[in-house]
């Protein structure tokens, strides 16, 4: 087995097609086929059927093409450092952000300090659920993920704690009459508009209402930062979010931010990386970044609790 034909692989499951494959990879059809053979007597299994609409990975197949595409990232990390030994850091870095997360506040800021610190790392900011993120992380497709949870040990993960957070309620004035602290139980007859119930912050909404013996009021859910805002402002529902969250939220319209007591509710933010597989160079010059700007964050009202050591976040710098 060799790299070009695990590349030649993973190209033909992407495009699900030999004939596209092989215009892509500049390949003749019949060598590509032949590869593929090759390939498939190395594992002693079918890796691919033919369908009237391309091809599709069987189950063997699908298994290859996830340590396939590991093996290839692995080896493009591993040129990029050997090349950029000694000199100034370069490559892509992929990081994830949860939506609603004090973290998915400091994207553009992340993206700024790398960009002023080390031109030639590309970032690629991806922000989706933190059951999703943590898929990608694992199989070696995103280079790590700040999200909520990680309590729990997962298999082919790492998570290191960076701080916890207390939610609050964000509701319209006539809803919420001022701010300061309010009881869960007053939420019983208010209409929320949540994430779904996959989402982690969901869970822990969902696991303090049940210990509270209250059945909220969910009118909505949605996942949307400016349509949830949006929503808010013109007297729909309230929300409950992270304190981080929640003033970005509040800042957009006339609302009212108020904590969640009886029981609060904390959450804890963490960085997810695999267990298995090294960081570049790049990547880990981006996680102190990111570690870094995590440390900083000003939550006001001591509605945060930092894990983080300070003055021991330490910022490798190339030049």
């Amino acid at each position: 087995m060799n790299l070009r034909r695990l590349k030649y692989f993973v190209k033909i499951v992407d495009v699900g097609s030999l004939t596209l494959a092989s215009e892509i990879l500049h390949v003749a059809q019949p060598a590509l086929s032949q590869q593929l053979a090759t390939l498939e007597g190395e594992f002693n299994q079918k890796l691919l059927l033919r369908t009237q609409k391309g091809v599709v990975a069987t189950e063997a197949g699908k298994v290859l093409y996830r340590h396939a595409q590991m093996i290839l990232r692995q080896f493009d990390q591993a040129r990029a450092d050997v090349l950029n030994a000694g000199r100034s850091l370069a490559g892509q870095v992929s990081v994830g952000l949860a939506p609603g997360t004090a973290a998915s506040t400091l994207a553009l800021k992340l993206l700024q300090t790398v960009q002023g610190r080390h031109p030639q790392i590309v970032l690629h900011i991806n922000e989706n659920f933190g059951t999703t993120l943590c898929d990608v992380v694992r199989s070696g497709l995103m280079d790590m993920a700040v999200l909520y949870g990680g309590e729990s040990p997962v298999q082919g993960l790492s998570f290191d704690p960076l701080l916890t957070e207390d939610l609050c309620v964000v509701a319209p004035a006539e809803m919420v009459s001022k701010p300061g602290d309010l009881a869960l139980r007053d939420l019983r007859d208010v209409d929320l508009l949540l994430p779904c119930t996959n989402n982690q912050l969901r869970r822990y909404v969902d696991q303090a209402f049940a210990a509270a013996h209250v059945v909220p009021r969910v009118v909505a859910e949605m996942e949307s930062a400016s349509t949830l805002a949006a929503a808010i402002a013109s007297g729909v529902g309230a929300t409950i979010l992270p304190f981080s969250v929640a003033r970005s939220v509040a800042a957009t319209s006339s609302v009212n931010v108020c904590r969640l007591v009886s029981p609060t509710i904390e959450v804890p933010l963490a960085m997810c990386v695999s267990d298995h597989l090294p960081l570049s160079e790049p990547a880990q010059v981006v996680k102190g970044i990111l570690l870094e700007l995590v440390g900083a964050l000003d939550l006001q009202g001591g509605l945060h609790r930092t894990l983080l050591n300070h003055a021991r976040v330490q910022v490798v710098d190339h030049e």
